[in-house]
């Protein structure tokens, strides 16, 4: 009988640290979230202005399993491109790298860019950037794809942690006129992606 409580404490114990660490990742995804709010009223080129637009601004429900660890493998002999954005023009990148990692129970890669023109400026140098598609594009995210953002040090012994719930909507999501890259073929994740955040919920200006 001792024996039989113990392992019943022991499990409620660990199920206890389960559920502080759930609690203490949403506390951070929705601090990450909030503050990326912040930055719209904070930007004077912001497509939205005012903390009523900002309510319009809807995401998934946090959720760990779209934490994901990543294989990088460096792409050190990349030719600069010309990416195509959604205004017509296209801006020069460079692809820095593949992300290799696994989502849903499949196998998935992502190649990850660095901006030239980010580049040449010291506070941004180290930026890293990417964009992708999924299958929610269109019905529950904005059809244009979204975006995630990295530096260079965060990769951490040939591995990037890549969270989806930190992926966000270009500002073509909520305006007309700015240059927003379209995501490359190479980034269409065959796959939803229920994370991140959703389609913006005002008009468009």
């Amino acid at each position: 009988m001792q024996i039989r409580k113990s392992i019943i404490l022991a499990c409620l114990l660990f199920l206890g640290f389960q559920l502080m660490a759930q609690d203490a990742y949403t506390t951070d995804i929705l601090i990450h979230r909030e503050a990326y709010k912040n930055d719209f009223l904070k930007n004077e080129r912001s497509p939205l202005h005012s903390e009523k637009e900002l309510a319009n601004i809807h995401f998934f429900a946090p959720d760990e399993s779209y934490r994901v660890k990543a294989k990088f493998t460096r792409t050190p002999d990349a030719k600069a491109f010309d990416l195509a954005t959604y205004s017509g023009i296209t801006k020069p990148y460079i692809q820095y790298g593949w992300l290799n990692f696994s989502l849903n129970g499949q196998t998935h890669k992502l190649a990850i860019y660095q901006s030239l023109n980010l580049r040449v400026m010291p506070q941004y140098r180290d930026y890293l950037f990417l964009p992708f598609k999924d299958i929610t594009n269109g019905e529950s995210t904005y059809g244009g794809g979204r975006y995630l953002d990295f530096k260079v040090t965060d990769i951490q012994n040939g591995e990037l942690i890549i969270d989806f719930n930190k992926a966000y909507n270009p500002w073509c999501a909520y305006a007309d006129g700015y240059n927003c890259p379209i995501p490359p073929k190479e980034n269409h994740l065959p796959i939803p992606v229920k994370a991140g955040e959703q389609n913006y919920g005002g008009e468009n200006h």
